[in-house]
């Protein structure tokens, strides 16, 4: 495995573990791959259930990141890496299904709110709550994982404070700081955005003090970001600290983070297990922020990966997640 892994479980259960994978790797599973349905405010949400036809099996809810990202991983324009459709494959291999999903107002899931903008980060907790409830009653499954990959790792601690359904979190590429600083560090870190980075800075200051920014103090460059029908949801999460919302979760935890991440630092990685050190913590070292694997510190590498569907995800990746999944199964078994 391609990584440094940290990880609590003992030798008897890491050795139970190995061998119950080794076994479905070598057993040919034939798998299912079928539409699945959960209740949304208006209409319903749509994902892509993915299952090998092994009996009862953990599944992994995959929370997907910010903005247009649908369930596959890509979004119109940019990014194409089909980062959640891989993992989903990926898990399906080690004998755990897996849902993939449409974020409301979105994709598949466009009847469940009138307009996509109209939410705050609250409201996709929300719809993880209505997931893992669809997600039980579908597969009759014991244990359903919340996997929230960047913006989605905030919105899966946010569920997880609210339902007993929910057997345990992966935080993948998640941050472990507000995410205002995270946007100043991404900002600031570019030496391209320098005629810009006094207006983003203003508009940050304004979100996190709860006061809208009106479009024509936006520079164009940044209306992508800022723009005003994004900012409500933006005022909803800037604040909110993910380490302190980890430090009072008492079930099991995987944190996964890549080396090669231009977006989110190892440190954030660093931040969230220092606020729960029963927390395991995964750092793969050839991953990138989609988890795709790139050798080196070239940018240019790094950002082709996220519109390539055919590079694979990094080493290490499902492997640690499915290590994680299967051990703490057995645990609670």
């Amino acid at each position: 495995m391609s990584g440094h892994i940290s990880r609590g479980a003992s030798p008897a259960t890491g050795a139970e573990n190995r061998l119950f994978v080794a076994h479905l790797r070598g057993s040919h599973l034939h798998t299912t791959q079928t539409e699945i349905e959960a209740p949304g405010p208006a209409g319903p949400l749509k994902g892509t259930l993915l299952s090998p036809d092994t009996g009862d099996m953990p599944v992994v809810l995959i929370v997907p990141g910010s903005g247009a990202t649908d369930r596959n991983g890509n979004a119109p324009s940019w990014l194409q890496a089909s980062t959640y459709r891989l993992l989903a494959e990926g898990l399906c291999e080690e004998g755990i299904a897996s849902v993939r999903i449409d974020k409301r107002g979105m994709y598949g899931s466009a009847s469940a709110i009138p307009d996509a903008n109209d939410v705050v980060i609250d409201d996709y907790a929300a719809d993880v709550h209505s997931w893992v409830a669809a997600i039980r009653a579908r597969t009759g499954a014991s244990s359903v994982w919340v996997l929230g990959h960047s913006e989605g790792g905030l919105v899966a601690l946010l569920a997880a404070r609210q339902s007993a359904d929910i057997a345990g979190l992966i935080l993948v590429a998640a941050a472990g700081r507000p995410l205002g600083p995270v946007l100043r560090q991404q900002l600031q870190s570019n030496p391209a955005n320098v005629p810009i980075l006094e207006n983003a800075m203003s508009i940050l200051d304004s979100l996190e003090a709860g006061d809208r920014v009106d479009a024509a103090s936006i520079d164009p460059v940044l209306m992508p970001a800022f723009r005003p029908q994004v900012q409500r949801f933006l005022m909803s999460e800037l604040t909110i600290d993910p380490a302190a919302l980890l430090a009072d979760y008492m079930k099991p935890v995987l944190i996964v983070q890549g080396a090669w991440d231009i977006q989110v630092a190892v440190q954030d990685a660093e931040l969230l297990q220092r606020a729960n050190p029963q927390a395991e913590m995964a750092v793969i070292a050839d991953a990138n922020h989609v988890l795709k694997a790139v050798r080196t510190a070239d940018l240019q590498e790094n950002l082709a990966a996220y519109s390539n569907p055919d590079l694979p995800l990094a080493d290490g990746v499902v492997e640690a997640i499915s290590a994680f999944v299967h051990a703490s199964s057995l645990n609670r078994a």
